[in-house]
């Protein structure tokens, strides 16, 4: 079974010492002590799964590196204290399938902690052994921020645009995109998603009434014991994303932001992950900043 690699050695960058930074508070942490927490780190650098172009294994430790100069305090909520780090799957070579599957084995004893996960992708088809687990026990629902469904047929094997329909096979409850945009996926892709039950927020909803679009998003998962919640990077418009798959027309980071506070409000939440963050893609290190502060977007929410 694959392990975890050594956590990174977190310092905040300020020479100012009332600037309190994630890098002065997140600590390494082991299975035996995660439960201490409220949250955990999981690096999966890997994307062998790329459908296009590849970068989003090099995502963990880029992002790791700008939250760690990320301020802890949010005006609304305090301070962030109570984040430690897992360190990184020690992702084995293989297949597709095969790293899902060995993946998988790791995952299930993250879900088995009493804390809520952070995985730091990597590319999108892990979300596959990050979802499996939680379906082994409970009735799941996931939340995908993202451009695109990714509910691409299976054919020569899993890549990133295929996840949720293999998590539909493996018998995920309740699946809803929200920031979809028009013209980035085919008519028999949101067609499985309708006739399998699921719903489409696109990106224009968004930016028309966010609140609304929110309420309806998680409203349209039904009574799902859990919800996991993915957040593919490429969501973001294209002048701010440095992805595999960047297009025009995206949400701005002001509204990603405000989504997290509005998402990780849900009591049901068993898990979160951002993906498809690709630094040698990026254009000053603008997409690793925006999806960095997602992630402490989501964790100000997370531990109101």
């Amino acid at each position: 079974m694959s392990s975890f690699t050594t956590p990174l050695n977190w310092s905040g960058p300020s020479s100012d010492p009332l600037d309190e930074q994630f890098g002065d508070v997140v600590s390494g942490t082991d299975l035996d002590t995660a439960d201490e927490f409220d949250a955990v780190l999981v690096g999966e650098p890997y994307d062998g799964a790329v459908i296009s172009r590849r970068g989003a294994a090099e995502g963990p430790e880029a992002l790791r590196n700008a939250l760690a100069g990320v301020k802890t305090h949010h005006f609304d909520t305090g301070a962030i204290n109570s984040v430690a780090d897992l360190g990184d799957i020690d992702v084995p070579t293989g297949s597709v399938t095969e790293v899902q599957d060995e993946v998988q084995e790791v995952t299930r004893s993250v879900h088995a902690l009493d804390t809520l996960p952070i995985f730091l992708g990597g590319d999108n088809s892990l979300t596959v052994p990050n979802v499996a687990p939680l379906l082994e026990d409970s009735s799941v629902g996931v939340l995908n921020i993202d451009a695109h469904l990714d509910v691409r047929t299976v054919r020569d094997g899993p890549t990133s645009g295929t996840p949720y329909r293999q998590l539909h096979e493996a018998g995920l409850d309740s699946y809803t995109c929200l920031g979809a945009r028009h013209f980035e996926t085919s008519t028999a892709y949101h067609d499985y998603v309708r006739e399998n039950g699921g719903t489409v927020v696109t990106a224009d909803e968004v930016a028309a009434d966010l609140s609304e679009a929110v309420d309806r998003a998680l409203s349209s998962l039904g009574t799902v014991d859990r919800i996991y919640c993915s957040v593919d990077i490429d969501v973001l418009d294209a002048s701010y994303c440095g992805s595999s798959a960047p297009t025009p027309g995206g949400l701005l980071p002001r509204e990603l932001f405000r989504l997290m506070r509005l998402v990780s409000d849900d009591e049901r939440l068993a898990g979160f992950e951002l993906v498809e963050c690709a630094p040698p893609l990026d254009t000053d290190g603008r997409t690793v900043d925006a999806a960095a502060r997602t992630v402490a977007h989501f964790l100000s929410g997370w531990s109101a």
